[in-house]
């Protein structure tokens, strides 16, 4: 029996150029559990609601190494995960500088209610609704472009590539990168061939399967962002993982 109940769900397609997906969390096992969530590319806008504080919204920066949190009993826990455009262009801020454990958002906007918060569906229509009717500006062609290189190739691309196909210099855009989000391009992008390894490793596949030269490089970038081997990893022995145990979770 698992020790959390996890739930996600993938965004609309019209929203995904921002939003990779949308998750529920719930701790029913009576007691607060110590969880560790990896490092996975995403910036996480959090509702949640616990017996200690009520209601409140977080912004998390992006995880850059292991963040091991207390998940509180009782406590209901809704995520958006987005993409890096999403912060210019949805949120209107940076996130330089922002920690993985976050800070509480006000934007008048991003507020929910306990209506929104009934189950998954009920979060993810209350969020994509406030996604549609945020005015966005005209998107720069090239930043597009930029992440739609990144993200299609789950961070495996060289920024030499990214700046031949967006016509910006890698200067340039790690410039926009530091500045916006507080980390290199270069970085990210490892970040997010993580990421995609979640799922293999889930599965008990310890080799890796795209974008790592060998055994020992996966290793070596699995050890660094994530503090264990592909081998413990893959174990997530009593759920200590959060993201393995969601990606591990069966559909509902």
């Amino acid at each position: 029996m698992r020790n959390l109940h996890i739930r996600s769900a993938l965004a609309g397609k019209d929203i995904s150029c921002f939003v990779h997906s949308f998750w529920m969390l719930e701790n029913k096992t009576g007691k607060d559990l110590s969880s560790t969530v990896l490092p996975n590319g995403m910036v996480d806008l959090t509702v949640m609601h616990t017996s200690r504080e009520g209601l409140r919204v977080m912004l998390r920066g992006i995880d850059t190494e292991p963040a091991r949190v207390v998940i509180e009993k009782g406590a209901r826990i809704f995520t958006v995960g987005m993409k890096l455009l999403a912060v210019e262009y949805l949120l209107d801020t940076s996130i330089k500088g922002l920690s993985g454990e976050g800070i509480r958002f006000q934007n008048a906007r991003w507020q929910f209610n306990d209506h929104d918060l009934g189950d998954l569906e009920s979060f993810q229509a209350a969020a994509t609704g406030k996604i549609r009717s945020t005015p966005i500006s005209l998107i720069d062609s090239r930043k597009e472009k930029l992440f739609e290189l990144i993200y299609a190739n789950k961070g495996g691309i060289q920024v030499k590539e990214l700046a031949r196909q967006t016509f910006w210099s890698a200067r340039q855009i790690n410039r926009y990168f530091n500045q916006r989000f507080g980390i290199p391009v270069k970085a990210y992008c490892n970040l997010l061939r993580l990421g995609a390894s979640f799922r293999q490793l889930s599965e008990g596949r310890l080799f890796p399967e795209d974008h790592f030269t060998d055994q020992n490089h996966f290793i070596k970038e699995v050890r660094k962002y994530a503090g264990v081997t592909p081998k413990e990893l893959s174990k997530n022995q009593g759920d200590r993982f959060i993201d393995i145990t969601a990606i591990g979770s069966p559909p509902e």
